[in-house]
């Protein structure tokens, strides 16, 4: 079990596991998992950390088919500037390797924002904390698990 998915558990919320196998040659961790588990990249999400303003980390959930606008992130939150987090600072701020960042379950509570995308499917998916292991649950659930907030932020 992962972290994200004992929190789903302990929250006794409807979720699904969905387990393929991870090619460790991808390119894509979100593309590959929309694909081997012959999902729509629409309903794929990925789970990206940013700097905020260089004082703080925030999550942005976003569809594996598009792309995260640093500009509306950085609106969402209320702030001048969003970019990228470094590599080691998400590593350490969520507990979960690249590849494998759920929103769910992180070391430290970030603040998350989904794209309001993700508010058009009963269901979507996020990684369930490793590479090649997803959970499939509704984009609500997820909403209430982060204590997040939908959000267009997506170019």
């Amino acid at each position: 079990m992962t972290p994200a998915i004992n929190i789903a558990k302990k929250n006794k919320i409807s979720y699904k596991i969905r387990e393929y196998e991870h090619d460790p040659a991808s390119e894509s961790y979100g593309l590959e998992a929309a694909e081997k588990l012959g999902l729509s990249e629409e309903r794929v999400f990925k789970t990206l950390v940013v700097n905020i303003d260089n004082k703080e980390l925030a999550v942005a959930v976003v569809p594996v088919s598009s792309m995260l606008s640093l500009k509306l992130m950085a609106k969402a939150a209320g702030a001048k500037k969003a970019e990228m987090a470094n590599k080691a600072d998400v590593q350490r701020s969520t507990g979960y390797v690249l590849g494998g960042v759920s929103p769910l379950g992180q070391k430290k509570k970030l603040k998350t924002f989904i794209d309001g995308s993700a508010q058009a499917f009963e269901t979507i998916l996020v990684s369930a904390g490793r590479r090649g292991l997803e959970v499939e649950l509704s984009p609500v659930d997820l909403k209430i698990l982060v204590n997040g907030a939908f959000s267009n932020i997506c170019s």
